[in-house]
């Protein structure tokens, strides 16, 4: 990343906790003490070097907390390896720089493009079978937006075999299905607190109907609610071969894009499900290959 490093001023003894810049950001993460902060700025000011690259060449801190502070300065956050609770597939969250996210935001530019910038809110996640990595595609999707700094709400709509919960390690707790029956409002959205912009409405409890829930006028009622507060709404839904429940989301949501998986999703479902998906009013935007 070539974006360019703001230095501590030497008139400055230390690098205050409330500093947006490399020095104070490192401070106040830990990966630096105020003692070494002080042989650093040293090093600084002798050699006309950044804080930075003064850091690294006392082997202070490594390549990776660079990036990480970084990420900070220009609010676009990630986490490094074993920090959080989230999943370890989560690569947009702690592998933001490798091919497989970079392939995310290239997808994230297409729907920006021939999607939500057309007015559009809400986008329904689908795959023809389970297994196939939908809900992950989702979850890493939900990141990359918000680090774009879309206000971002990924909605777990599978009220059958969630798992957003758990990808995000949101404990047990009200959701979609609780906000359809009229047993909770939208506060139950929880704020996914390590990404500026990223919020999780999870499936909630399990309803014996959840077709018919779906179906409901709660929920075309709640589709604009959710469009008025967010500028991104993901829906990742059921699987289409263990159910209707999609074709119900999809046609109040308006678009839809379709998840395959690389040697297992046969092509003749996924022209059913488009076929499928058109009938019941809705736009397939795109579809893509994923390898999870």
């Amino acid at each position: 990343m070539n974006a360019p490093v703001q230095s501590v001023s030497s008139a400055t003894p230390t690098p205050r906790t409330s500093d947006s810049s490399i020095g104070g950001l490192l401070l106040e993460s830990g990966k630096i003490t105020p003692e070494n902060a002080e042989r650093v700025l040293r090093m600084q000011k002798e050699l006309g070097i950044r804080f930075g690259e003064a850091a690294q060449r006392l082997g202070l801190i490594t390549e990776s907390d660079i990036q990480q502070v970084l990420a900070r300065q220009f609010d676009y956050p990630y986490l490094q390896a074993g920090e959080g609770s989230y999943s370890p597939k989560l690569l947009a969250a702690y592998q933001p720089f490798s091919n497989q996210v970079e392939q995310l935001r290239a997808i994230r530019s297409q729907l920006m493009l021939r999607w939500f910038a057309r007015g559009h809110k809400g986008l329904v996640i689908i795959g023809v079978d389970s297994g196939e990595g939908t809900s992950l595609f989702a979850a890493n999707l939900a990141v990359v937006f918000s680090q774009l700094g879309e206000h971002t709400l990924l909605v777990d709509s599978n009220l059958r075999k969630p798992s957003q919960h758990e990808i995000f390690d949101l404990k047990a707790r009200q959701g979609l299905s609780d906000i359809l029956a009229g047993r909770a409002d939208t506060d139950v959205v929880a704020k996914v607190d390590a990404f500026v912009d990223l919020s999780v409405l999870v499936a909630g409890t399990l309803p014996p109907n959840p077709q018919e829930l779906l179906s409901r006028s709660s929920f075309a009622a709640l589709t604009p609610r959710l469009d008025q507060h967010f500028d991104v709404v993901l829906y990742d839904v059921a699987p289409f071969s263990v159910g209707a429940d999609a074709l119900a989301i999809a046609s109040r949501v308006g678009g839809v894009l379709v998840v395959a998986r690389k040697n297992h999703t046969r092509i003749e479902d996924i022209n059913l499900l488009r076929e499928q998906m058109r009938h019941s009013g809705a736009e397939v935007i795109g579809s893509v290959l994923v390898d999870f």
